[in-house]
């Protein structure tokens, strides 16, 4: 790992093992991108891949540079509108003249061991200073002495690059950033598939695939948080990418709040990539002497395909992106009250459910929505968090001594960034919420959006929340958000800084994150989002874990979590063993297949375990005698993708420990058939040499045999059905385990 900078021709190269990143500063100060990719030998001068020659309409930056510079055919690294370049800046700065032009000019650099911590701001850090290094590159605009410092870590592990910048008002006027992204990259092609990951509530992150043509690709949120619509993770892969090999980038903004991520290939099939804050709905006010900070984004480069790209986001964001006390330990099987009981409990009802959960082997007992305030519907109590002693009569010290007794821990939902309109909060503190004066506020849910960017109301959440967890014995908080930002409109901040709310809101909920965090380091905290609405980097900072889709169906999560494993470690995925029928789809699933699915992820359960029968409740408690002996596989293996359910009837993932000495593969099937071609998965990750015993049928394959032959899927349906054979369904699926016997 290196960060080298040449004098002479003032480049810059960033290396490691894997990877290259070199730009250079132009003649006329610009700082220009010469190459993202895989690792290539340093030079003095790279300066022959600066292309340029004499184009027709096409504006030069001065007399000077004609035919010479042009920002339009210049690759660039943070280019500026307005100033011979007419693609999508990653900056914009309105003056006090109403200008919008800006030109920044290098000034410096700086190299330095490790990674700065970003002020306020979740992202990606070093346990010391050897994993790392970062380069800063100052800029400066001689007019309004704006100025900027572009980061650049590369770490010493895999093909990554940590982005940001810090924008500081030099100046004497007030400036207003309207664009300040993340990052920016000029690639030489437009030789790429586009793969996004959208959906809606319930089918959060299904994978979307598009060849990038001449225009904009684009995915974004105006909603005020990352979305069920889109997620901040792209990728850019060669058209002839798979999981196993071939060229890819993939871009991730750490972020929570309103976000734009978008490929602009121009007429000359130069691909430009940004990312960052959604300028949309920003515009900050940058008064002089203060500075502002992008969001930090990371991008990874393979050439070893998907997969690999997707392990390298895994094992940055679960180690060192995720912080604290469970970042490395193995989660909790825990039980969920909510689909058991909506509003309809009372201690002892909850208690009933826990005891029979504890007999079953679940560690955790979570109490939902409806034990706070006056909450018995949705209409009334957010905000308003203290216990409901008509339900909970000794409060939730007294419920959570009584779990505790039981011998397992306790766990609480909230939802701190909402309100009622019936609620003590609202009745006192009726401007707390965002809204705009003399103007109706739409509401979702009956609830109202409390206002974040205002530290009071931060503030009275947190204490609230604290008291309760000073009180009770809480192990586990469920941090939900359950509706979009409408009417985003602060009565406490003037006209010209209304375009800073959306911002400062996140900052908020990050700040609320960050106190909570602090002062209750073994609170495991999972973040939710009316499910999977904030999934995103930023919250991974702070809860090591998100409730990855409300959906808790087996057959619709195959796509849920198959899309969410492009980026998101397999310990970040909250997955639950739900009752039949399912109440979102209402369809029927095997117990078996609910947690073959829910295996690859927390695993948990979504049900009243009391009104399982005998025989059901015993398939359970082996599901979680199998768990336990199994998740740290599980959530800390290397994971593959192996079939994707976007493509086929079936599905297939697997994950293989650290020393490879175990595996377990997921197979599922949607519909059953009959008569069927012989069926067989071809594995990755196993070590070639090693004798792998197989659970199901008892017989050792080596590793090489299962990665080249493949695994033979014992299955019914490759024939005729009879009684007298074993049987397959609808919904089907399998759990293979390998184990190496001659290791």
């Amino acid at each position: 790992m290196k960060i080298l900078f040449n004098e002479q021709s003032r480049t810059f190269h960033l290396t490691n093992d894997k990877i290259s990143y070199i730009m250079t500063v132009l003649p006329n100060g610009h700082l220009s991108q010469v190459y993202f990719g895989k690792k290539v030998h340093d030079k003095a001068d790279f300066s022959y891949l600066i292309q340029s020659c004499a184009r027709p309409t096409t504006s030069y930056i001065s007399e000077e540079f004609h035919n010479i510079i042009s920002l339009s055919h210049i690759r660039q690294e943070y280019p500026v509108y307005g100033t011979s370049d007419y693609r999508q800046p990653a900056i914009e700065i309105c003056q006090t003249n109403g200008s919008k032009i800006s030109d920044f000019h290098y000034q410096s650099h700086s190299i330095s061991k490790g990674k700065p911590k970003l002020e306020n701001l979740p992202a990606t850090y070093t346990e010391n200073d050897d994993e790392a290094l970062t380069l800063t590159i100052h800029l400066q605009d001689p007019v309004t002495l704006v100025e900027i410092d572009l980061l650049y870590t590369i770490f010493a592990q895999n093909g990554i690059i940590a982005r940001s910048a810090k924008i500081y008002n030099q100046g004497k006027d007030d400036v207003h950033l309207t664009t300040a992204m993340s990052l920016c990259l000029d690639l030489p092609d437009c030789d790429y598939e586009w793969l996004q990951f959208s959906g809606t509530w319930s089918r959060e992150r299904h994978l979307k695939v598009r060849k990038l043509e001449q225009g904009i690709t684009a995915i974004n949120s105006t909603r005020g948080h990352s979305s069920h619509e889109h997620n901040p993770f792209i990728i850019l892969k060669r058209p002839t990418t798979d999981e196993n090999k071939g060229e890819a980038i993939g871009f991730s903004l750490i972020y929570s709040g309103n976000f734009l991520a978008q490929a602009e290939v121009d007429t000359h099939d130069v691909t430009r990539v940004l990312m960052g804050i959604n300028p949309t709905t920003f515009d900050w006010k940058l008064e002089p002497n203060t500075s502002f900070q992008t969001p930090e984004a990371v991008m990874i480069y393979t050439d070893n395909g998907l997969n690999n790209l997707s392990q390298s986001f895994h094992k940055l964001f679960q180690k060192r992106l995720a912080r604290g006390y469970w970042r490395d330990k193995a989660r909790p099987i825990l039980i969920n009250n909510w689909e058991a009981t909506y509003f309809d409990f009372n201690e002892d009802k909850l208690v009933t459910i826990a005891s029979k959960a504890k007999e079953c082997g679940v560690e955790l007992f979570v109490l939902d929505d409806g034990w706070f305030g006056k909450r018995t519907s949705d209409y009334a109590g957010l905000g308003d968090w203290y216990p409901n002693t008509d339900r909970l009569p000794n409060g939730i010290k007294g419920l959570a001594e009584r779990i505790e007794n039981l011998g397992m821990k306790f766990g609480l939902w909230i939802e701190p960034e909402m309100t009622n309109m019936d609620s003590d909060l609202y009745r006192n503190h009726p401007d707390w919420i965002l809204h705009v004066p003399n103007r109706n506020s739409c509401e979702c849910r009956h609830q109202y959006v409390l206002d974040y960017s205002r530290k009071e109301v931060v503030d009275y959440i947190y204490n609230m929340l604290a008291k309760i967890l000073r009180e009770a014995k809480v192990s586990y908080i469920k941090w939900d958000m359950n509706r979009s930002i409408t009417e985003c409109y602060s009565v406490a901040l003037p006209a010209d800084r209304q375009g800073e709310v959306f911002h400062r809101y996140i900052l908020g909920v990050y700040d609320l994150y960050e106190r909570l965090t602090s002062e209750f380091p073994h609170i495991l905290f999972e973040s939710c989002a009316s499910g999977g609405a904030r999934f995103d980097p930023g919250l991974l900072y702070y809860a090591p874990q998100g409730w990855a889709s409300d959906d808790s169906d087996a057959i619709e999560r195959l796509k849920i979590q198959y899309g969410t494993s492009f980026a998101y470690p397999i310990s970040s995925i909250g997955s639950h063993v739900s009752v039949t029928p399912n109440h979102q789809v209402y369809r029927l699933t095997p117990l078996h297949t609910r947690a073959n699915v829910a295996y690859f992820g927390t695993f948990g359960y979504e049900l009243d375990l009391n009104k399982l029968t005998p025989a059901e409740q015993e398939e359970v408690k082996e599901q979680i005698k199998f768990m336990k002996e199994y998740r740290e596989v599980f959530q800390f293996g290397t994971f593959y993708r192996l079939s994707s359910p976007f493509e086929n009837n079936v599905t297939a993932w697997m994950v293989v420990s650290e020393d490879k000495e175990t595996a377990i593969v997921g197979w599922y099937r949607v519909l059953n058939g009959i008569n069927l071609p012989y069926s067989r998965i071809y594995l990755q990750g196993l070590n070639p040499d090693f004798c792998y015993k197989q659970n199901i049928d008892g017989n050792c394959y080596y590793g090489d045999e299962l990665m080249n032959i493949g695994l033979v899927i014992d299955d019914p349906s490759a024939g005729q059905v009879s009684s007298d054979m074993p049987t397959s369904c609808d919904f089907d699926s399998k759990v293979y385990v390998l184990k190496a016997t001659n290791k």
